[in-house]
């Protein structure tokens, strides 16, 4: 049992060290960093840098908004959705649902649409046709 604490502290130990020689290859890039005079946003760079502006603190972090949900209702409304999809997945799926009593709803069906109509005669269908192609001729030209 003790030699696995070890192992662990041992660990631990090793990654702290390994992190506090690296921290001291890092230096700030922006220190000494300038503006390239003819850069065409130079002038724009000197007007709005201000070198001896303050540094943000963690104080002026706004805090939490009273008027959201906590953290935890949205993780319950994503298992509502997931469960209803899960619902809707089961109730659709292959070999759930037949369709039974189509003669009724067919029934229903011609009910609302009406009284059948008769087949039409030949004769009237010509006579029909005849009469739309008469109207359909345009009328003469003018005479001048």
């Amino acid at each position: 049992m003790n030699v696995r604490r070890y192992g662990r502290d041992a660990r631990l130990l090793a990654s702290v060290g390994a992190c506090v020689m690296l921290s001291a290859c890092f230096s700030n890039p922006f220190k000494d960093a300038k503006v390239d005079p003819r850069s065409p946003i130079a002038a724009e760079v000197a007007r709005t840098v201000r070198p001896d502006a303050p540094y943000p603190t963690f104080a002026g972090i706004p805090p939490i908004p009273k008027d959201v949900r906590p953290h935890k209702q949205y993780g319950q409304a994503a298992d509502q959705i997931e469960q209803a999809a899960a619902a809707v997945n089961r109730a659709t799926a292959a070999n759930t649902w037949t369709l039974s009593d189509s003669e009724t709803f067919a029934a229903r069906a011609r009910a609302a649409a009406g009284p059948e109509l008769a087949p039409a005669e030949p004769s009237d269908t010509e006579a029909f046709a005849k009469d739309l192609r008469k109207r359909a001729t345009p009328p003469p030209s003018p005479q001048k």
